[in-house]
């Protein structure tokens, strides 16, 4: 499942926890540091390696999040120049054999989606696995901004 550290990725990872635990499956959290990430931190070339590093702690936190609930967890870590998230993604779920991608999505609307496009959505579009989209609670995606 891919997160990206926002209250709806959070979410998904509850939801995979709750799925997965009484059947005894697996999930693999994946994160991609895409160009869209890099430019949205400020960070250059120079400051990738913090990038990797915050990355990092996002996938061992929420890994930690996973062993607790006693689910079996992996994790990937993707910093590829010229990959989409949503690639990568159909990609991991393909060479894994995963059952189900979930996912979390923000569920905005207006000119920024018209114009780029739903992660979440061109994940559900390029996908041959079965996807569950989830989004955060109305209080958590106002946190969230404010």
């Amino acid at each position: 499942m891919p997160i990206d550290g926002s209250p709806a990725s959070m979410r998904g990872v509850e939801e995979a926890i709750r799925l997965a635990g009484p059947l005894k499956g697996q999930i693999r959290l994946l994160h991609a540091i895409d160009e869209l990430s890099v430019a949205q931190a400020s960070y250059g070339l120079d400051g990738m390696e913090d990038l990797r590093a915050e990355a990092a702690r996002l996938l061992m936190r929420n890994a930690d999040r996973v062993r607790r609930a006693r689910v079996e967890v992996e994790t990937v870590l993707y910093d590829e120049a010229g990959r989409t998230v949503e690639s990568l993604v159909a990609e991991e779920a393909k060479t894994w054999r995963a059952d189900l991608i979930v996912a979390g999505t923000h569920g905005r609307r207006g000119l920024g989606e018209v114009l780029l496009g739903s992660c979440a959505e061109r994940i559900v579009r390029g996908s041959t696995v079965p996807v569950m989209l989830v989004h955060a609670t109305a209080n958590e995606a106002a946190a969230a901004v404010g």
